[in-house]
């Protein structure tokens, strides 16, 4: 970019294409790299160093050839992933003006600075709303299935007891000699894969065996948050909360502790008493199983929303049923169509389902049984979720 045109830029004022700021010091390199980012992961962009908040040319008081080498260095080292920026400077009478035409960056993922995410929003460089963020992974073309490898996982970040004793629930022998190479047997089963001669986790590898699922970018909202309100609103006080974390198995196990944690009822049945769940745990178990198994895991900012209300019980997960499924075949327990297979795999050999596609006509008899009525599903295609409810009442 040519001076003169940069000097227009300027006169123009900040817009989302163009952000000025008048030195590169300690106190900048904050906001600087905050806009180099949001430049970046939008539509590109100017920065100009060296304008004071007036528009005004003071130029950069440090020597200019420090100055360009540290952005240059800075472009390399101060991101997820080294940002492309052509760098230009003029000597002013008023001293050196430095900037950098930041173009939109091509790659599988978003970039970050600082750790997180920045798109360029008005004047300002702000971080996206999950919505937002989600676009932005989908325009980036980063569509994050079970299949696709987790690149800041190694194959040492899976554990190895929890996965031999899965191969031991599918009947296969994991004590006589010869056995396969660990890295072949999981290469074989999907929970790694070779990306440019490199073995990497994935995601389902991740959610099944690994030792700290929730540890990585891509898959740190991958869990079940459990909220119980005192009232039948959002609105009302929360009483507790909890975070169930893990993997695929871990996480059901959590939410559904945490929920006997609730607290029972008394029921008497002739002359004995016994103590019964605020909901049955068969039924919310496979609602919650069904959850993390289905759940689109391309929609990285949303996590599986568990909620007691003194009226009902809600599971919502993101994402819309897969494979073109709808909610009234799911009420008549229409085939199993998986998004996941091998999570969906995975939960069956641990005994989590009793048999692929009975999840509905399970939580059908449990709620007759238990009060005598239906459990409830929503689809929301547009806002990407669906939600299973049981009426407490």
């Amino acid at each position: 970019m040519e001076w003169t045109e940069v000097l227009n830029r300027v006169a123009t004022g900040e817009d989302d294409r163009t952000n000025c700021r008048p030195h590169f010091r300690d106190i900048e390199i904050e906001e600087v790299g905050k806009a180099i980012c949001a430049f970046a992961n939008t539509d590109g962009g100017l920065i100009v160093l060296g304008i004071s908040d007036g528009q005004q040319i003071i130029g950069v008081a440090e020597d200019s050839d420090q100055v360009q080498e540290r952005l240059a260095s800075f472009l390399q080292s101060g991101f997820s992933s080294p940002a492309a920026a052509r760098l230009g400077q003029h000597k002013d009478p008023e001293g050196w003006v430095h900037w950098l035409e930041v173009p939109r960056q091509r790659d599988f993922q978003p970039m970050r600075y600082d750790g997180r995410v920045w798109v360029r929003r008005g004047r300002s460089s702000v971080e996206p709303s999950p919505t937002e963020l989600q676009d932005l992974y989908n325009t980036f073309g980063y569509v994050l299935t079970e299949d696709r490898t987790i690149s800041a996982a190694t194959s040492s970040d899976l554990d190895m007891q929890i996965f031999r004793s899965y191969l031991v629930s599918l009947g296969i022998d994991t004590t006589n000699n010869p056995q396969p190479n660990a890295d072949d047997d999981l290469l074989n089963r999907g929970a790694i894969a070779e990306i440019g001669g490199q073995l990497q986790p994935t995601l389902y590898g991740v959610l099944a065996f690994g030792r700290m699922p929730q540890d990585y970018p891509q898959t740190q909202n991958f869990f079940i948050e459990c909220v119980a309100y005192d009232g039948n609103g959002r609105a009302d006080e929360i009483l507790q909360t909890s975070e169930a974390k893990g993997r695929l198995s871990e996480q059901v196990e959590r939410a559904v502790g945490w929920f006997s944690g609730l607290g029972k009822f008394e029921v008497y049945r002739e002359l004995r008493r016994y103590d019964r769940h605020l909901l049955p745990l068969e039924a919310l178990r496979e609602a919650l199983v069904n959850a993390v198994v289905h759940r689109d895991y391309a929609i990285t900012g949303s996590k599986i929303l568990f909620e007691v209300f003194a009226n009902r019980v809600e599971v919502t997960s993101p994402g819309t049923l897969p494979n073109h499924m709808t909610a009234d075949s799911v009420r008549a327990g229409g085939r199993a169509r998986s998004r996941n297979e091998s999570m969906a795999n995975f939960m069956l050999a641990l005994g989590f389902m009793e048999r692929r596609g009975r999840g509905w006509p399970v939580m059908q008899r449990a709620m007759s049984e238990f009060n005598g009525t239906e459990p409830e599903i929503d689809l929301d295609r547009e806002s990407g979720f669906v939600q299973v409810r049981f009426l407490l009442d």
